[in-house]
């Protein structure tokens, strides 16, 4: 599976978000945009989608910002790759000839439904704070040396 960049970007703003969930605070997309080294118009775009899916909530002003509509732990990978990747749950279109019909349906069923399963399966079941406690031990695993 393959995920644009779009959906990668979705899920590391989130993550910025909920590192910072509960302290009330407004994030920035220019804030999130240099953490992440990413445009920020490609940002704002990424935003307008999550916004529309109501997972994060925003603010204007010179306090102004972004934060997670809910708790990190109410909020799916599925969720967030749904708002953003639109067409990675489209249904594969027939392949094959009407005449091999009998091949195309085995390869959906045995084959390409399962892959969906899968996958549903696994983004269904991790959640943004799953990302987020995983992000966070990874930066408490550095080891330093002088």
């Amino acid at each position: 599976m393959k995920l644009s960049a779009k959906g990668r970007y979705g899920l590391a703003s989130m993550i910025c978000l909920a590192q910072e969930y509960g302290k009330d605070d407004y994030i920035t997309i220019v804030s999130i945009s240099e953490k992440l080294g990413v445009s920020k118009i490609y940002l704002e775009q990424v935003f307008a989608l999550l916004k529309r899916a109501n997972l994060v909530e925003s603010t204007k002003g010179s306090s102004g910002g972004y934060q997670l509509a809910t708790s990190p732990k109410n909020i799916t990978v599925y969720d967030i790759l749904s708002a953003i990747e639109q067409s990675l749950f489209e249904k594969s279109k027939k392949s094959l000839s009407d005449s091999a019909s009998n091949i195309e349906n085995a390869i959906g069923e045995l084959v390409l439904d399962r892959i969906d399963e899968a996958i549903l399966k696994v983004i269904n079941s991790v959640t943004l704070y799953d990302l987020c406690e995983k992000a966070n031990s990874a930066d408490n695993n550095l080891m330093y040396y002088i």
